[in-house]
Protein backbone atom coordinates (compact mmCIF):
# COMPACT_ATOMS: atom_id res chain seq x y z
CA UNK A 1 0.00 0.00 0.00
CA UNK A 2 1.66 3.24 -0.73
CA UNK A 3 2.45 5.81 2.08
CA UNK A 4 0.54 8.88 2.34
CA UNK A 5 3.00 10.76 0.73
CA UNK A 6 3.25 8.79 -2.37
CA UNK A 7 5.83 7.44 -1.65
CA UNK A 8 7.14 4.32 -2.12
CA UNK A 9 5.47 1.06 -1.32
CA UNK A 10 5.30 -0.76 1.97
CA UNK A 11 5.21 -4.12 2.04
CA UNK A 12 2.45 -5.95 4.86
CA UNK A 13 4.89 -7.59 7.44
CA UNK A 14 4.74 -11.18 7.40
CA UNK A 15 2.93 -13.17 10.09
CA UNK A 16 6.08 -14.65 11.70
CA UNK A 17 9.10 -12.20 12.49
CA UNK A 18 12.71 -12.80 13.62
CA UNK A 19 15.48 -10.82 13.98
CA UNK A 20 18.85 -12.67 15.19
CA UNK A 21 22.44 -12.15 16.15
CA UNK A 22 24.78 -12.40 13.12
CA UNK A 23 26.49 -15.38 13.37
CA UNK A 24 29.88 -13.57 12.71
CA UNK A 25 29.91 -12.00 15.83
CA UNK A 26 29.61 -14.88 17.91
CA UNK A 27 32.67 -16.29 16.14
CA UNK A 28 34.39 -12.96 16.40
CA UNK A 29 33.47 -13.62 20.58
CA UNK A 30 34.80 -16.94 20.61
CA UNK A 31 38.29 -15.95 18.86
CA UNK A 32 38.58 -13.64 21.16
CA UNK A 33 37.75 -15.38 24.15
CA UNK A 34 40.62 -17.99 22.77
CA UNK A 35 43.02 -15.23 22.29
CA UNK A 36 42.51 -14.19 25.74
CA UNK A 37 42.65 -17.47 26.91
CA UNK A 38 46.01 -18.01 24.96
CA UNK A 39 47.28 -14.71 26.21
CA UNK A 40 46.22 -16.03 30.12
CA UNK A 41 48.75 -19.24 29.85
CA UNK A 42 51.37 -16.48 28.36
CA UNK A 43 50.83 -13.99 31.70
CA UNK A 44 50.83 -16.66 33.84
CA UNK A 45 53.89 -15.88 35.77
CA UNK A 46 51.87 -12.35 36.36
CA UNK A 47 49.15 -13.01 38.81
CA UNK A 48 47.65 -9.78 37.55
CA UNK A 49 47.49 -10.67 33.86
CA UNK A 50 46.52 -13.82 33.98
CA UNK A 51 43.30 -12.87 36.18
CA UNK A 52 42.83 -10.24 33.30
CA UNK A 53 43.49 -12.20 30.81
CA UNK A 54 41.45 -15.18 31.70
CA UNK A 55 37.97 -12.98 33.38
CA UNK A 56 38.22 -11.13 30.00
CA UNK A 57 38.42 -14.72 28.44
CA UNK A 58 35.61 -16.26 30.08
CA UNK A 59 33.20 -12.94 30.02
CA UNK A 60 33.56 -13.49 25.96
CA UNK A 61 32.89 -16.96 25.93
CA UNK A 62 29.80 -16.61 28.03
CA UNK A 63 28.27 -14.13 25.62
CA UNK A 64 29.65 -16.13 22.34
CA UNK A 65 28.21 -19.04 24.20
CA UNK A 66 24.90 -16.67 24.50
CA UNK A 67 25.01 -16.23 20.94
CA UNK A 68 25.26 -20.13 20.00
CA UNK A 69 22.32 -20.96 22.79
CA UNK A 70 19.53 -17.63 21.83
CA UNK A 71 20.56 -16.55 18.26
CA UNK A 72 17.59 -15.07 17.90
CA UNK A 73 16.91 -12.09 19.95
CA UNK A 74 13.74 -10.85 19.34
CA UNK A 75 10.80 -12.93 17.39
CA UNK A 76 6.78 -11.36 16.53
CA UNK A 77 3.69 -12.73 15.46
CA UNK A 78 0.19 -11.91 15.69
CA UNK A 79 -0.03 -12.83 19.52
CA UNK A 80 2.72 -10.65 20.73
CA UNK A 81 6.83 -10.54 20.99
CA UNK A 82 9.06 -12.77 22.37
CA UNK A 83 12.27 -11.73 23.63
CA UNK A 84 15.49 -13.48 24.90
CA UNK A 85 15.22 -13.46 28.47
CA UNK A 86 17.98 -13.84 31.25
CA UNK A 87 21.32 -15.98 30.08
CA UNK A 88 19.43 -18.88 27.83
CA UNK A 89 15.35 -18.28 27.72
CA UNK A 90 12.93 -16.81 25.86
CA UNK A 91 10.04 -14.58 27.57
CA UNK A 92 6.19 -14.30 25.70
CA UNK A 93 4.88 -10.52 26.09
CA UNK A 94 1.26 -10.19 24.00
CA UNK A 95 0.55 -7.38 22.55
CA UNK A 96 -1.87 -6.00 25.39
CA UNK A 97 1.03 -6.05 27.88
CA UNK A 98 3.46 -3.94 25.39
CA UNK A 99 2.69 -0.14 25.85
CA UNK A 100 5.13 1.09 23.91
CA UNK A 101 7.97 0.41 20.79
CA UNK A 102 10.16 3.58 20.27
CA UNK A 103 13.83 3.71 19.01
CA UNK A 104 16.57 5.49 21.39
CA UNK A 105 19.07 7.39 19.46
CA UNK A 106 21.79 9.21 21.20
CA UNK A 107 24.57 10.81 19.74
CA UNK A 108 27.87 10.92 21.34
CA UNK A 109 31.83 12.34 21.03
CA UNK A 110 30.44 11.81 17.21
CA UNK A 111 29.14 8.43 16.89
CA UNK A 112 25.22 7.61 16.84
CA UNK A 113 23.50 4.48 18.83
CA UNK A 114 20.32 3.59 18.67
CA UNK A 115 18.17 0.83 20.66
CA UNK A 116 15.15 -0.69 20.01
CA UNK A 117 13.04 -0.09 23.07
CA UNK A 118 9.72 -2.59 23.99
CA UNK A 119 8.12 -1.09 26.95
CA UNK A 120 5.90 -3.08 28.86
CA UNK A 121 5.31 -0.96 32.01
CA UNK A 122 6.39 -3.44 34.04
CA UNK A 123 10.05 -4.43 32.08
CA UNK A 124 12.35 -2.82 29.35
CA UNK A 125 13.77 -4.74 27.24
CA UNK A 126 16.61 -3.32 24.92
CA UNK A 127 17.87 -4.16 21.62
CA UNK A 128 20.70 -2.56 19.94
CA UNK A 129 21.72 -3.30 15.58
CA UNK A 130 23.75 -5.88 16.48
CA UNK A 131 21.52 -8.09 18.38
CA UNK A 132 18.53 -7.57 15.77
CA UNK A 133 21.53 -7.88 12.48
CA UNK A 134 18.87 -5.20 11.30
CA UNK A 135 18.33 -1.25 12.32
CA UNK A 136 16.18 -0.65 14.97
CA UNK A 137 14.50 1.89 13.33
CA UNK A 138 12.89 -0.49 10.67
CA UNK A 139 12.43 -3.26 13.07
CA UNK A 140 10.19 -0.78 15.16
CA UNK A 141 8.39 -0.22 12.04
CA UNK A 142 7.69 -3.32 11.11
CA UNK A 143 6.62 -4.09 14.82
CA UNK A 144 5.04 -1.80 14.91
CA UNK A 145 2.57 -2.61 11.55
CA UNK A 146 2.11 -6.02 12.81
CA UNK A 147 0.86 -4.86 16.20
CA UNK A 148 -1.52 -2.93 14.13
CA UNK A 149 -2.57 -5.96 11.95
CA UNK A 150 -3.11 -8.09 14.96
CA UNK A 151 -5.35 -5.58 16.65
CA UNK A 152 -7.53 -4.93 13.54
CA UNK A 153 -7.45 -9.19 13.27
CA UNK A 154 -8.74 -9.17 17.27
Amino acid sequence: MPDDEGGAEHPEPADELSWRVNPGLGVLKAATAAFFLIAALVFRSDPAGFVIALVAAAALGGFALRDLLVPVRLAADPTGVTVASGFAGRRHLPWESVERIRVDERRRLGMRSQLLEIDTGDSLHLFSSYELSAAPAEVAELLEALRSRASRVA
